[in-house]
């Protein structure tokens, strides 16, 4: 899928209330769920053991919530090109919750939709619903409203 393509207040406004779209599907290797427990220096079992994790309810290895999290503005940036930037500023994140551990070798993608974007003196806040969905499970990994300050060059 192409991104949309952003580069004002007024195109963000077109798309108030609407889906913005799907990222491409990624693989959570344990590669990479290894560098994030080096990174962040929690180096729970679970995350790494695969033996042990093998015997676990899970089956295997899980990723960390905080690695999926992290991954949203990868993902993020294949829906939409926002263009046209002084800068731009993650602000928060509302109503976050994990629902469902994404096990090592799913494939998760992002689906966003807009739910506002206000003008405040001349920056763009939007509010961006966001669903990280896991190949072939029914539970998302999570949900949650990012909240991203968008400066536009006039």
């Amino acid at each position: 899928m192409q991104p949309i393509e952003i580069s004002s207040y007024e195109d963000f406004k077109a798309y108030e209330g609407q889906e913005l779209g799907v990222s491409d599907w990624h693989t959570i290797d344990q590669k990479q769920v290894n560098m994030f427990a080096d990174a962040t220096l929690d180096h729970q079992w679970i995350h790494l053991d695969e033996e042990r994790a093998a015997k676990s309810p899970f089956g295997g290895t899980i990723a960390h919530g905080y690695l999926t999290l992290s991954l949203a503005p990868y993902l993020w940036e294949q829906i939409a090109n926002v263009t046209n930037l002084k800068m731009m500023i993650n602000y928060g994140i509302e109503k976050m919750k994990f629902n469902q551990a994404v096990k090592v070798g799913s494939d998760v993608r992002l689906k966003a939709s807009l739910n506002s974007i206000i003008d405040l003196r001349g920056v763009s806040k939007a509010q961006i619903d966001i669903v990280m969905e896991i190949k072939d499970e029914k539970k998302h990994a999570y949900t949650a409203s990012l909240i991203f300050l968008y400066h536009f060059n006039k």
